[in-house]
């Protein structure tokens, strides 16, 4: 059986970092078994649904790197087809018209509540003739069982038993024709082929009510994956009052997508006691076996650990590339191609302790910053007159010194020598003068990277 998975937001919101779990879930389920992994928007509220969220929602799947087959479907679309399947119920017996009015479900629940007795609604017209029934508007509605129990097995949550007497005969056409969600769900997974369906465990109640669509048409019913919702650090579902819950929250707080894949894919599901690990790993090894069936808990130091070391181990060039893609998603402005260039070179004295992009930038302002620097106030300290006069002793013999760190550091070790002081010493005059700042990383990488022509022209006006 070749895997089909999917994922179906609903674009009334932003991607929410518990709706990119369960993608990146359905992705590595489809891509670790070469599958295919389908995009629907699930777009009938129309109320609600707006083009500016479908594109949030591309836009966050396309940060993580989630990439999906074809092009994303509507569900709003697919409405006829919808009412066809419901039709095809209505005549092979598995469905009814209802022409109960609202008042009259409203006062059957009411003398229930009375009698203490089940409110779900149980119509009247459920088993009426077609020729008794009146010219007046209707709905279609499900003919659910009203006795024995239903079992679904899931494969995370194991057998789980619903006893039909708490099913409705839930209405699949509404009055104006119109299909309802719980009708399309099951029509569209049909129809796209999806083999495994994994969502969160909020739907596992749905599914006794969709598995009764499924029986009715005699279709095949997907695999059944309901995953644990993911709660914050104090045990309560993730919200706002936790921090950032939307997936460009994110990507603009400069976590790595590398990153976030990686911690989230840990949310919830284990391989042994592998916490770090790549794409590549992660498709091999992720199975629905291994997903809990408790809540898992979001821990941003965890997560800015990961990230960390996703930073340290990813390329140059593409961390490059996120820093890019970082700046543009905040609305900062572009680096130019000599900061670029800078950047690029001094990565690899940047990327071993940053956690996330903003943490990199701030290690890299030395070399994203132009003559004459503005240097802070506790840089401005270290620039007394005696570190002044030893930066310009130091200068005219970096002239011609071949540049490497060797050279470099034996130069200054023989300046603070001379003045007998330990190199230590000289570091604070030194990062001031190469960085404007009092922290920085090592001064003889800032000269490496920054260059001979460079180096010497800040020492020369730090020395001034």
């Amino acid at each position: 059986m070749s895997v089909v998975t999917r994922f179906a937001p609903s674009p009334t919101g932003a991607l929410h970092i518990g709706g990119a779990r369960t993608a990146l879930f359905n992705w590595l389920y489809a891509r670790g078994r070469g599958g295919k992994f389908l995009l629907r928007i699930e777009d009938t509220d129309k109320s609600r649904s707006t083009d500016e969220n479908k594109q949030a929602i591309l836009d966050g799947l396309t940060w993580l790197g989630l990439d999906w087959d074809g092009e994303p479907t509507s569900q709003a679309e697919n409405a006829p087809r919808h009412v066809e399947v419901a039709l095809e119920m209505l005549a092979n017996g598995h469905a009814y018209k209802c022409f109960s009015t609202q008042d009259e479900i409203e006062a059957f629940r009411e003398n229930a509540r009375a009698e203490k007795q089940s409110t779900l609604f149980q119509s009247p017209w459920r088993d009426v003739p077609e020729a008794d029934h009146p010219d007046l508007p209707y709905v279609i509605r499900l003919k659910a069982p009203r006795t024995g129990k239903t079992t679904l097995h899931d494969e995370v949550q194991g057998d789980v038993t619903w006893s039909n007497d708490q099913l409705d005969d839930m209405i699949l056409l509404r009055s104006d024709g119109t299909p309802v969600y719980m009708l399309a769900v099951v029509v569209d997974d049909h129809d796209m082929g999806v083999t495994h369906v994994i969502r969160g465990d909020d739907h596992l109640a749905n599914s006794f009510r969709q598995n009764l669509i499924y029986e009715a048409m005699g279709w095949e019913k997907p695999v059944l994956a309901h995953i644990p919702l993911i709660f914050g650090p104090d045990g309560k579902k993730l919200s706002k009052r936790h921090g950032a819950t939307g997936a460009a929250e994110y990507q603009q707080m400069g976590y790595p997508a590398a990153g976030m894949r990686n911690y989230l894919t840990r949310l919830g599901w284990s391989h042994g006691d592998d916490e770090f690990f790549s794409d590549e790993q992660a498709r091999e090894w992720f199975d629905l076996s291994g997903i809990g069936k408790s809540p898992a808990r979001f821990d941003f130091k965890k997560l800015a650990n990961i990230c960390g070391q996703h930073i340290a181990v990813t390329d140059d060039a593409a961390l490059l590339q996120e820093v890019h893609e970082y700046l543009a998603s905040v609305g900062e402005q572009a680096l130019t191609d000599q900061q670029s260039d800078l950047l690029l070179r001094a990565m690899y004295c940047l990327k071993e302790r940053a956690k996330t992009i903003p943490e990199l930038l701030e290690k890299a302002h030395f070399s994203l910053v132009s003559r004459p620097l503005e240097i802070d106030e506790k840089a401005k300290a270290q620039l007394n007159d005696v570190s002044r006069g030893i930066l310009s002793e130091l200068t005219p013999q970096l002239q011609n010194a071949s540049w490497t760190r060797d050279t470099l550091e034996g130069i200054v070790t023989s300046i603070a020598e001379a003045h007998d002081t330990k190199l230590g010493k000289l570091a604070g005059p030194l990062r001031a003068a190469l960085a404007g700042r009092a922290v920085s990383p090592s001064v003889f990488d800032m000269m490496l990277v920054l260059g001979q022509e460079e180096t010497i022209a800040r020492l020369q006006d730090a020395s001034d």
